[in-house]
């Protein structure tokens, strides 16, 4: 019988979070505009001592980053810990955070990108849900999705929502699942770990930016061989952008390279799903059952 993962309580006004940044390194005017829109939020917000550090291309050293995720982890006044961008850095620290006190005052950790390596460990080593959302690198650029905050400030608070795409797909029965997955490229990373996901009976989300197509292809047929793309619920797949050739064309499309790897499977696939590298980029619950209806041209998905 599988273990029931924990829901870390909704926010409500005047409530303390962190900002911390515990991969990649980030500008000091995209944090500040960041407290902004939470402050707007009616929260309270702490910024890590060494969010708006630097050491080559990490926001600090690794013995930084991880205090901070650890201060942050451990503060029980803390109600949500905000990753302020992707990268890389986490896979560095991740097996070195005592969460230990996630036991007595669970948290919502709220990510994507590099962070797909804290949400699941989060979701297979310590059972809690989390929030695969939109960052603060990402808050106040020209193409944000307004959708995308919106979202993530429902999510935050507890308010009900449902995603809505168009995605034909062949099955259109109702499916449900508990919702996993991430960044392909760190799902394929965390292989043969403690935090590799379980898939079976699961809904899988992938996106990915700046690979090559071979690339694509070579994790998810790794990831067959490793069982986890066998006996899923669905397998939804975001944004795959900015996905280059070499210089002998692939010569299929991302959706085509996807229904090749997973053509001897019958479960439902959709594509074009709002989330990941992308300006629409809705937030998700990594570890939370999930619903998805159709009707053969759009698809609706919520969280139960």
């Amino acid at each position: 019988m599988p273990v029931r993962k924990v829901v870390p309580p909704y926010l409500k006004r005047g409530d303390e979070i962190a900002i911390i940044s515990p991969s990649s390194s980030i500008d000091e005017d995209k944090v500040n505009h960041a407290v902004n829109v939470f402050e707007d939020m009616g929260l309270k917000v702490r910024i890590g001592k060494n969010a708006l550090k630097r050491s080559g291309p990490f926001a600090g050293t690794d013995e930084e980053r991880l205090a901070d995720l650890q201060e942050m982890t451990s503060r029980k006044n803390i109600k949500a810990v905000i990753c302020s961008r992707g990268g890389y850095g986490l896979l560095r620290i991740i097996d070195r955070v005592d969460f230990s006190p996630l036991k007595t005052s669970p948290r919502w950790y709220l990510g994507f990108s590099d962070i797909t390596i804290l949400h699941l460990w989060l979701s297979e080593v310590c059972r809690i849900v989390s929030l695969h959302a939109e960052m603060p690198l990402n808050f106040s650029g020209q193409d944000y999705s307004e959708a995308s905050l919106e979202s993530l400030r429902s999510a935050l608070f507890g308010e009900s929502y449902n995603i809505r795409w168009n995605s034909p797909v062949v099955n259109t029965e109702k499916i449900e699942g508990v919702f996993t997955g991430g960044n392909l490229s760190l799902l394929y990373s965390l292989t043969g770990t403690k935090a590799e996901p379980r898939t079976k009976g699961r809904i899988l989300f992938i996106e990915d930016i700046g690979e090559q197509f071979y690339h694509i292809d070579r994790m998810l047929r790794s990831l067959k061989l490793a069982g986890k793309l066998e006996g899923l619920a669905a397998l939804v797949a975001g944004g795959f952008t900015e996905i280059r050739d070499t210089k002998i064309p692939w010569g299929l499309s991302i959706e085509e390279t996807i229904s090749d790897v997973i053509g001897d499977y019958d479960y439902p696939v959709f594509f074009n799903f709002p989330a990941g590298h992308q300006p629409d980029n809705r937030a998700l619950f990594i570890g939370r059952k999930a619903k998805i209806t159709s009707d053969g041209e759009n698809a609706v998905m919520s969280f139960l």
